[in-house]
């Protein structure tokens, strides 16, 4: 697995934060595309502010979430003052440098701090066990699924895809030849969904999922039987 520059990981929690203009969103579209691990990371950080994306209803801010942001951007501004690094950042516009210090405060808080909602606190999402980026039948990335090995996974898709008012997407997996395809789940539109689903075996490397365009409702028989939107074969991440 290729670790990402750290330019790409700003780069995607903008994206991922709607930080970007449209033209550079776009830009970044181009490169989620043909880099998987690009791909990989905008799902799994779209996956773990899912939850709020999902179910949070309108609540009050804790009381310090001002002053949290407010540290966070002047911690992260101290170390932008720093002549080295300003050095090495002279190449970019003072806006982008700007925006990545509010994202990266934003995303910290988010994913580490939580917003509260249901009476509480977003607990940590766990890693998910197996990771499958769905390309097209010309290798574009789709979707990315997450499993994380206890009957729940996640499908955040990474592009536009027209799904007729007749029609569902379903998403499928195949934990064995011997089982053959089974539904993890019946999609509404193409919004980021967690499916939760019946007892299946861990899932393993190399485990094949894909979403297929059904009828809508999902599948009348079961398996799969329309086409194929996306594909792809799951990789260990313990």
């Amino acid at each position: 697995m290729t670790k990402l520059s750290d330019e790409m990981i700003a780069l995607s929690d903008e994206y991922v934060l709607g930080l970007m203009s449209q033209g550079e969103a776009e830009l970044f579209e181009e490169i989620m595309a043909r880099d998987e691990e690009v791909a990989r990371r905008v799902g799994a950080l779209r996956d773990r502010l899912l939850p709020l994306d999902l179910s949070a209803s309108p609540r009050d801010l804790p009381e310090d979430f001002t002053a949290r942001v407010h540290r966070a951007i002047a911690a992260q501004g101290q170390q932008e003052a720093d002549p080295a690094a300003m050095a090495a950042n002279m190449t970019r516009p003072p806006a982008r440098s700007f925006r990545r210090v509010i994202a990266a405060a934003l995303v910290g808080l988010a994913v580490g701090f939580g917003f509260g909602f249901g009476g509480g606190w977003l607990r940590p999402m766990p890693e998910p066990v197996v990771v499958a980026v769905l390309l097209d039948a010309q290798g574009v990335p789709q979707a990315v699924v997450e499993d994380f090995g206890n009957d729940t996974a996640t499908v955040r898709f990474v592009t536009d895809i027209d799904v007729p008012a007749d029609r569902s997407l379903q998403v499928w997996t195949l934990p064995s030849e011997d089982m053959g395809p089974v539904s993890l789940g019946v999609l509404e539109g193409t919004r980021a969904a967690r499916l939760a689903f019946g007892d299946l075996p861990d899932p393993g490397a190399e485990q094949l999922y894909e979403v297929t365009l059904e009828p809508q409702g999902g599948s009348p028989t079961g398996r799969p039987t329309g086409p194929i939107i996306g594909k792809g074969l799951a990789a260990p991440q313990l």
